[in-house]
């Protein structure tokens, strides 16, 4: 069977709840492989919730429907404050990526009290905002970026992530809407580990499944690289 944009392979599938230190409860779904444990663990941060973006996000989803049974990683997805979904709606309002911080906490702390492994995040536009910002915790092992904007992310952000010393990947469309590569990787110069991707022909929202595949394939490299290249039929 080919995988295709609507596939979902088998996973253990959970609804869970994130509990944040300021009171709020959010809503998401942790995917686990189906088989053994995982070897890694995607938390993802949605795009801009007053666009659109959410846990179902299309990229956070297919990496939902297809990691866990073709690379043993586990993905937890959740909806920021105020965010809804199919999944339901998450408790609180839209904090234009400063209150977040707490969700981004309580979805760090639920990896560690459930024994999921090495987290790594994956930020796709406002999510990269929040990585950046607030993912510098000493349980993230780094950070996958698609299509960072760098506008609420500052130098001053990505300095501190140099301090930090974990691995930053950044995946630029070659036609993106905020952050194109040359400057992109002017801007990440200041992170001596950043490693800066440019993909032709891609586009902020990663539309088509070539661009999804170079996506997913970028992420299992880092996090179980055992697992690459993903096989493109199951």
């Amino acid at each position: 069977m080919e995988i295709r944009s609507s596939t979902v392979l088998p996973a253990v599938r959970q609804d869970i709840e994130l509990h944040t230190a300021d009171g709020l409860t959010l809503v998401g779904e942790l995917a686990l492989p189906p088989e053994g444990p995982p070897a890694a663990t995607l938390v993802c941060l949605h795009p801009l919730p007053t666009a659109e973006g959410m846990m179902d996000s299309h990229v956070l989803r297919k990496a939902a429907n297809r990691l866990p049974a073709l690379a043993g990683i586990a993905v937890l997805r959740f909806n920021t404050r105020g965010t809804e979904s199919p999944r339901g709606r998450s408790e609180g309002t839209f904090g234009d990526g400063e209150s977040e911080r707490f969700d981004v906490a309580s979805a760090l702390e639920y990896t560690e009290f459930h024994d999921l492994p090495n987290p790594w995040l994956l930020g796709w536009s406002f999510g990269t905002e929040l990585a950046l910002k607030w993912g510098r915790d000493p349980l993230v092992r780094g950070a996958v970026l698609l299509s960072p904007p760098l506008r609420r992310a500052t130098d001053a952000d990505l300095d501190a992530w140099a301090e930090f010393g974990r691995p930053l990947v950044a995946l630029i469309p070659e036609f993106d809407d905020y952050l194109r590569p040359d400057e992109a990787r002017r801007r990440f110069a200041r992170v001596p580990q950043a490693e800066v991707i440019a993909v032709d022909n891609a586009k902020h929202l990663w539309v088509g499944e070539p661009y999804v595949r170079i996506v997913l394939n970028e992420i299992v490299t880092r996090l179980n690289p055992a697992a690459h290249p993903l096989p493109t039929e199951a």
